[in-house]
């Protein structure tokens, strides 16, 4: 039997706890950082963005698997979060840490990876983030509930973005349990 602590690299324990010092709650869940990581191991030449670094959680699982030429960019909003990530981050040449709105990240675009974590880019500017793909890129959009538990004032309603990231012709598209009860969409740009 294998403990699990043992199989979290390194520099995500680091970044937990970071989280876990500073009591930032909001870190990506250790099946979505699971997730990126295999991705990212696929990746050997290219970019990586995220959206919303947090205390450096997902970035982390990013780092751990990150080939020596593939480059990591990420973008947190706040900029006290934005500085600890840099701190973490700092002996790693091929990672940037950016401090300012998402749309900052598309200067780097287009991108062979795009967690869309933070913010609300994946319900208010879904074009924006398949404009910033690769052709053949993927995007991680985490944070969602299967639709068994949502409170009852969700019953009944469409979820937007189920509507549009499932549906959308340009991209194909999958959502993917993590745990019973969190989900994710991956997608690919196809157009």
């Amino acid at each position: 039997m294998t403990d699990e602590s043992t199989s979290i690299p390194l520099l995500v324990q680091k970044a937990q706890s970071l989280a876990t010092q500073i009591e930032f709650t909001q870190s990506s869940l250790p099946e979505v950082g699971r997730l990126l990581h295999v991705l990212t191991s696929h990746i050997r030449q290219g970019r990586i963005g995220e959206i919303g670094t947090g205390c450096g959680v997902g970035t982390a699982w990013i780092v751990s698997a990150l080939h020596p030429d593939t480059t990591c960019i990420t973008i947190e909003i706040d900029s006290q979060l934005a500085t600890l990530a840099q701190q973490l981050f700092a002996d790693n040449s091929n990672v940037r840490v950016l401090q300012g709105d998402w749309h900052d990240l598309l200067t780097d675009a287009p991108f062979d990876l795009l967690f869309a974590d933070g913010g609300k880019a994946k319900l208010t500017e879904p074009q924006t983030l398949i404009n910033a793909l690769k052709f053949g890129g993927l995007i991680v959009l985490d944070d969602l509930t299967p639709e068994e538990y949502w409170p009852p004032e969700w019953q009944g309603r469409t979820d937007p973005i189920r509507e549009f990231w499932l549906k959308d012709p340009r991209i194909a598209a999958i959502e993917i349990r993590v745990t019973a009860k969190n989900a994710v969409i991956l997608a690919t740009r196809i157009q």
